[in-house]
């Protein structure tokens, strides 16, 4: 029959309060009471669970990761690398990490994920941006919050962000130094916080490089960043018939829909058009040509959260900290220098 903290309560004749103080090692208990206790669970070789100990410490054991429907696509795997790197976080803690999506236009009427409701997580982790009607919602269970790849227009979070201005005029400065010019740049959402930081990294590596911002070579107001969004995007710029020879793109997605229209219309990459992409999702290395992107820590990110979080729920407090993590651009073949006498 299996050994609980009641059996090691009684033996060493002490409250199950008590047992749990001395398992989470409150100064309080005295030296006696702590060896009684410590004795009486080595021999009964009493192994606690998250469960019991929770119930008397008052905390689950348990952490929820909440994103977007629309951040759970597989054309889009960015958030789900981050979910897996919290997972990765939490394997060496007595913590377990759950999973819940909610609509990507989250109303007051929607309903918050029932690990929240049933009060069954000490803290959240939120990847990516959510409603404001979510986290309107949310702000009434008080719990300890890390955002990643997000931080909310109101309130005073802890985040994981990435260097998302720095990435984006590395990006743009790359097909600068290949010789072109007339550099595009296709996004959606611009009102998150990541996607506008990029997009003001393309424009910083235009001025400090004395080449003179086109609206005319911007297509920014796509409502999402999907794979159709990006082919939707260049059928929009090629539309306007401006004269362009390199594309950044948001994110990769895009970067991959772009390519896909592209060659639609029988241009070759990077002969005709250079592509540039941001995150480096595993399937950039498969595409043809390879994309030359942004490189994200993904895993890093996660590993990071899932840190803050436990530091948070140690020290009983919630802070604001944020940790921005370093990007890199890794060149592959979507780029090649530009020839001006084919233009």
């Amino acid at each position: 029959m299996k050994v609980t903290i009641k059996d090691v309560a009684k033996k060493s004749g002490v409250s199950v309060a008590t047992v749990s103080l001395v398992l989470h090692g409150n100064p309080r208990i005295s030296t006696e009471t702590r060896k009684r206790v410590l004795k009486a669970i080595d021999d009964l070789d009493y192994q606690p669970s998250p469960l019991a100990r929770g119930l008397v410490m008052r905390y689950t054991g348990n952490i929820g990761f909440v994103l977007t429907e629309d951040h759970f696509l597989r054309t889009e795997p960015f958030y789900t690398r981050i979910f897996l790197g919290t997972e990765f976080g939490a394997r060496d803690s007595d913590h377990f990490v759950l999973l819940a999506t909610i609509p990507t236009d989250f109303k007051n009427s929607d309903l918050l994920p029932r690990f929240i409701t049933q009060k069954s997580v000490d803290g959240l982790i939120i990847a990516g941006k959510v409603p404001q009607a979510f986290l309107a919602k949310l702000m009434r269970y008080h719990l300890p919050i890390v955002f990643v790849d997000y931080y909310p227009p109101e309130g005073e979070f802890s985040a994981i962000l990435m260097d998302n201005l720095r990435g984006g005029m590395m990006a743009t400065r790359h097909l600068i130094e290949l010789g072109h010019r007339n550099i595009a740049f296709l996004a959606g959402d611009l009102q998150h916080p990541s996607i506008k930081e990029r997009y003001l990294g393309y424009q910083s590596a235009l001025q400090q490089h004395g080449i003179p911002l086109n609206p005319e070579l911007e297509v920014i107001k796509e409502k999402t960043t999907g794979k159709e969004s990006g082919y939707k995007a260049v059928c929009t710029l090629m539309s306007r018939g401006v004269s362009f020879s390199a594309i950044f793109a948001c994110n990769d997605a895009m970067a991959i829909g772009a390519m896909e229209c592209l060659k639609e219309r029988g241009l070759k990459i990077p002969d005709d058009i250079s592509v540039v992409g941001f995150d480096d999702i595993e399937s950039d290395v498969f595409q043809n040509p390879p994309l030359t992107t942004v490189s994200v820590p993904k895993y890093d990110m996660g590993i990071e959260a899932m840190q803050l979080m436990r530091e948070m729920l140690k020290q009983k407090k919630r802070t604001t900290k944020k940790i921005i993590v370093p990007v890199k651009l890794i060149v592959r073949e979507s780029t090649a220098v530009f020839n001006d006498s084919e233009s």
